[in-house]
């Protein structure tokens, strides 16, 4: 099983974090305390909401950084939901069990998968310039998104990170729901999440005072 690090002061509780910056500040101190954790390792955010997350633990730790391009793929008519994940090698991570649920056509589904190819393409080139991914082999990769809700999105970026032989992946998140946890924990080595949310109902956004979606602009500025 993965070791987890939590802030226990903030354990099931919302509108904790001033902003993903001052999040990201937080877990850099908690990252701090991992023993795996040198100016050695490399960080990989997770765009859009991962990068200024990533940024003040970058500063902080030394760490090189750079991005990983996952996408959830959208639940039709919802943006903000998903049933699954896809790198951007076209991996693909599905949600079966919820899929099931939506009753989801096959043409439904092979649109999205297409929507998000593309997106997948147009991020790597219009935010990494298409640059070859790094060399990852017996690394430590510390992952960085701004909150799990389902996970898929980490999940593939897990993956994504195994297939080029990581030594030690860390996940570091700022809320995660704790099924999330639990079904992540045992793919990594650990799992840094600052504020962990136990019930039934979840959304990354309630664990921040000022929330909105990052728009690309924004990312480029900030990178």
């Amino acid at each position: 099983m993965s070791q987890i690090i939590e802030y226990e002061a903030y354990r099931n509780r919302t509108y904790i974090f001033r902003s993903r910056s001052a999040a990201g500040d937080l877990l850099a101190d908690m990252l701090s305390s991992d023993p795996v954790v040198g100016s050695d390792a490399l960080l990989l955010a997770i765009p859009m909401g991962g990068v200024p997350v990533a940024l003040p633990i970058h500063r902080r730790l030394g760490c090189p950084m750079d991005l990983i391009i996952t996408r959830k793929i959208q639940i039709p008519g919802n943006t903000e939901a998903g049933f699954g994940a896809m790198t951007s090698e076209e991996d693909i991570f599905l949600n079966k069990a919820l899929m099931s649920r939506l009753n989801l056509t096959d043409r439904q589904i092979e649109s999205q998968l297409a929507e998000v190819r593309n997106q997948l393409s147009d991020r790597n080139r219009r935010l990494r310039m298409d640059r070859p991914f790094p060399d990852l082999k017996g690394k430590t990769v510390i992952l960085v998104d701004d909150g799990l809700a389902s996970g898929y999105t980490m999940k593939a970026a897990i993956h994504m990170t195994k297939k080029r032989k990581a030594s030690q992946i860390i996940v570091a998140v700022p809320t995660a729901p704790r099924r999330t946890i639990d079904a992540l924990s045992g793919s990594v080595h650990t799992i840094v999440c600052a504020n962990i949310r136990e019930g039934l109902s979840f959304a990354a956004a309630d664990a921040y005072e000022n929330w909105h979606d990052l728009t690309e602009a924004e990312v480029m500025a900030l990178l």
